[in-house]
């Protein structure tokens, strides 16, 4: 990016403490500062034999400490955290952390950080000492372990466990997990209310924000706004608001028409009160023509007069002046405001490319630092010139791979029709949703609601669609593009790439598949169950990914659906799912299995006993 010059206030020897209008500078622009960047990142660069070198960091979460001197981020796919010098803008420690790190906090004493490995399964306590990242606790939840908020005392720390439907409550002290408290599906970020008697829940699952009561361990209520999807969320000040950003689906025919209306995925930044009688509130984000895609991080200054939110599918920054904003009881409207996105004061959206993703503001307010997952940076934006200022990377840029350019399409709501949605929008991170969509991609010809499949293992389990009509799965993704998201043509290499990275995708570790469960009685009997003629999963449901490639007609066509056969989806991590079956009739494996794809109405051969049923849900589960 091109740098302006500013005049240097203080000598180089003085910590690079630098000012401009009131605004802490970490750098200088002009040829000063290219000598210097080019310094700073020759001392940082890991030579080849370094454990992480030339390997994408894909930063996903920051965290910084209360002077604004340094931060650490949690590097999603080099399993990774980076301990950088924000003064001197050197990366000057990285360590494994475990799979997949997904959440990073800053602990109470200011030297600590928390770290949560969501496929390692892991809450990870580091400290930040002399320049150095060392590992002090290690705590195995398994689940996979998401957002994570730290009690002021230091002792506590509240962490969500995505695929358990729980809070875990972990005594950092003792190294262990004193309590779950149950929360809806789905729980993936988390926020504490400054007097830390509550805490605000993003639960996906059910579409909605769960609030907890600290006290009693308990729900306190929920707020449902349809929201998949639902990002990083922040108190106000007060308590009396949290804040959050979500994706919405309005289940209407995908059409150009409905498409630019807003009518099919839009985005959408709400606010839930404390007081349990007042109705959330939304606001949309999106502009006719150009819609924002995939909102991700949130935060507030200090001052609580900006508010800034990162759109990873159209790759921005958005920065809003907070006091005015235009927020309607629970839905919003169709479009943004257009007098709040014409007016510059108001609102700002700042391009920054790539895939913007966690988000903190600095202490006076000034700078927002995000990290960018596909640049493999910490990007600094000034909020009050409302301009990226500088860009930290996170080490070597390694050569784009063919998997690599394929993610970066994966996750482009650029790829749709005036950038409504990316393909991440219905398939998170690769997997499902908790509703159903009428994808246009399923060969009926009518309006037909599926549920999302999973994308894992999707390469290997031909045929594709809930009818088995695809049978080339690049032309699938050709057709996704075209069909469900109205984008322009893909090039072959666009298609190739996409479908380079799909192979790579890896299914979360399911927890109650350890060894441990596995000589579990119940599972034991459960499993004898899905294997025999009596229960007749296994006819259907076998091999590596449990399924057959075959399509079958299991008695759950209806009018609208153009073939009568429905392909055998996969078992593999079925439990995370809110809804089984092509159309979701079923919200539960009890519901399922009890009803319409009972075992008596499979196989004909009786039905089973609530003891028997319960066995064959156990082994389900853990698969």
């Amino acid at each position: 990016m091109a740098h302006r010059c500013f005049p240097i206030r203080h000598r180089l020897g003085n910590r690079l403490s630098w000012r401009l209008r009131g605004v802490p500078l970490l750098t200088v622009a002009g040829g000063i500062f290219s000598l210097l960047a080019t310094a700073h990142l020759a001392a940082a660069e890991l030579d080849s034999s370094a454990p992480f070198a030339n390997r994408n960091r894909s930063p996903v979460d920051i965290a910084i400490s209360a002077d604004g001197t340094w931060c650490v981020t949690a590097n999603q796919t080099s399993h990774s955290a980076s301990l950088v010098d924000l003064r001197s803008q050197r990366i000057i420690d990285e360590v494994h952390v475990g799979e997949r790190p997904t959440a990073v906090t800053l602990g109470a004493d200011g030297q600590h950080v928390l770290l949560s490995t969501s496929y390692g399964g892991d809450l990870v306590q580091l400290r930040v000492h002399e320049g150095r990242l060392t590992e002090v606790t290690r705590i195995h939840l398994g689940f996979q372990p998401h957002g994570i908020a730290a009690t002021s005392t230091g002792e506590m720390a509240l962490v969500a466990l995505t695929d358990a439907d729980a809070i875990a409550v972990v005594d950092l002290q003792t190294q262990a997990v004193v309590e779950q408290i149950s929360v809806r599906r789905w729980p993936r970020y988390v926020a504490l209310s400054p007097d830390e008697k509550r805490l605000a829940v993003g639960t996906s699952g059910d579409q909605g924000i769960t609030i907890v009561d600290l006290e009693n361990h308990t729900e306190l209520f929920f707020k449902k706004v349809k929201a998949l999807n639902i990002g990083h969320l922040q108190y106000t000040s007060d308590g009396s608001q949290v804040y959050f950003p979500w994706v919405i689906y309005r289940r209407n025919p995908i059409t150009a028409d409905a498409i630019r209306r807003g009518w099919v995925l839009a985005t959408r930044v709400g606010r839930v009160y404390q007081d349990k009688a007042t109705r959330a509130e939304a606001m949309s984000l999106d502009k006719r023509g150009e819609a924002v895609g995939d909102p991700h991080g949130l935060a507030l200054t200090p001052d609580e007069n900006t508010l800034a939110v990162t759109a990873s599918g159209t790759q921005e920054l958005l920065v809003f002046r907070v006091r005015d904003l235009p927020f309607l009881k629970n839905k919003g409207t169709d479009h943004i405001d257009g007098r709040l996105h014409a007016d510059p004061e108001r609102f700002r959206r700042i391009h920054l490319g790539g895939r913007p993703m966690g988000l903190r503001i600095s202490a006076d307010g000034q700078l927002a630092y995000v990290t960018n997952y596909l640049l493999n940076s910490i990007q600094i934006v000034d909020l009050t010139a409302r301009k990226l200022f500088d860009s930290i990377p996170l080490g070597n840029q390694p050569e784009t791979s063919l998997a690599r350019r394929g993610e970066s399409i994966f996750f482009d709501a650029k790829r749709s029709l005036d950038q409504w949605y990316s393909c991440h929008s219905c398939h998170y991170d690769g997997g499902t949703n908790a509703t159903t969509m009428d994808t246009k991609n399923d060969g009926d010809k009518g309006f037909t609601f599926k549920t999302v499949l999973p994308l894992y293992d999707a390469v290997e389990t031909a045929p594709w669609t809930w009818h088995g009509w695809q049978t080339d799965f690049a032309a699938a993704m050709r057709k996704s593009i075209t069909s469900t998201m109205l984008g322009k043509e893909p090039s072959n290499e666009d298609v190739h790439a996409l479908v380079a990275y799909l192979k790579t995708l890896k299914s979360p570790p399911n927890s109650l598949g350890s060894d441990e469960r596995s000589a579990d009685k119940a599972m034991t009997r459960g499993r004898d169950l899905f294997f025999s003629e009596r229960a007749g999963c296994s006819n259907c449901h076998n091999g590596p990914y449990l399924t057959d490639g075959h399509n079958h007609d299991v008695g759950l066509n209806n009018e609208s659906n153009e073939y009568q056969d429905f392909n055998t989806p996969s078992l593999k991590g079925v439990r995370r799912k809110t809804a089984f079956l092509h159309d979701g009739r079923a919200t539960s494996l009890h519901e399922l299995l009890e009803g319409p794809h009972a075992p008596e109405i499979v196989t004909g051969q009786g039905s089973l006993s609530q003891e028997e049923l319960a066995d064959l849900i156990t082994f389900i589960s853990s698969l």
